[in-house]
C-alpha cells in the first residue's frame, strides 16, 4: 500500500485566491452567492429547491466524517469569497482522489481563479502522495470539459445513466484523471496561464 499524507484541513495560498477550509465563517456568503446564480447547479446531481443551506449541511457532514475536504475560494485582490471546490471520493489507501463540487460566481469566471485553485489543489495532492486525480463531469457540461481538457487532464470514457438529476434524467458523467507522472507538464501549463493574469 502506497502511504500518503493527509490533505488538510489546511490553507492553500497563491497569489490571485486562497483556499480556506470550509467553516461556519464561511456559510453566509457561500448561501448567498449560491442562491443567486441559480444556474451554477444546471450540470450538478443536487436539488436547489430549497435553497443552497441544506446542501451546505450534507457538505459540512461529509467534511465531518472525512469524505470530503471543502474549500472556499477567496479572491485575494477584494477579500471576497468567489466559489468553492471540494476533494471528494479521498481513497488513501489507493493513492486517489477526485476534485469536484466546484462552482463559482459569474464574476470569478474565466479569470485566475479556477487555474489557481486547480493549481494550489493538484499540488497539495501530489505532494501529499497521491498518484491520482480524477474528476467528473455532465457529459452535457461542454464548458467543463473544455475546462478539464485545457487543465490537461486525460479524458478517460463516459459512465452512462450514471446518475439520478433532480431535473428528471439520468446524468452520462465523463471521467478525466491526471496521474503524478504527468503532473509537472500539468504544472508548467497551469503556471503559463496564470502567468497571463499579471
Amino acid at each position: 500500500m502506497k502511504t500518503v499524507e493527509p490533505l488538510g484541513p489546511r490553507v492553500l495560498a497563491g497569489r490571485f485566491v486562497k483556499l480556506e477550509p470550509l467553516d461556519s465563517s464561511h456559510h453566509a456568503d457561500l448561501i448567498r452567492l449560491a442562491d443567486a446564480e441559480p444556474e451554477i447547479w444546471t450540470y450538478m446531481p443536487l436539488d436547489m429547491s430549497g435553497g443552497f443551506a441544506p446542501k451546505l449541511t450534507y457538505i459540512a457532514g461529509e467534511n465531518a466524517s472525512g469524505t470530503w475536504l471543502t474549500f472556499s475560494v477567496r479572491r485575494l485582490s477584494d477579500g471576497a469569497i468567489v466559489g468553492s471546490s471540494s476533494y471528494m471520493a479521498i481513497a488513501p489507501k489507493d493513492a486517489r482522489v477526485e476534485i469536484g463540487a466546484t462552482w463559482y460566481v459569474r464574476g470569478a469566471r474565466g479569470t485566475a481563479a479556477n487555474p489557481e485553485a486547480k493549481l494550489l489543489m493538484l499540488e497539495n495532492a501530489f505532494e501529499a502522495g497521491y498518484h491520482r486525480v480524477e474528476f467528473k463531469t455532465d457529459a452535457r457540461n461542454e464548458r467543463s470539459r473544455a475546462a478539464l481538457r485545457k487543465l490537461g487532464a486525460s479524458e478517460e470514457g463516459t459512465l452512462r445513466g450514471h446518475m439520478w438529476m433532480p431535473q428528471g434524467r439520468f446524468r452520462d458523467s465523463v471521467y478525466f484523471s491526471i496521474l503524478a507522472p504527468e503532473w509537472p507538464d500539468v504544472r508548467a501549463r497551469l503556471e503559463r496561464r496564470l502567468a497571463a493574469f499579471g
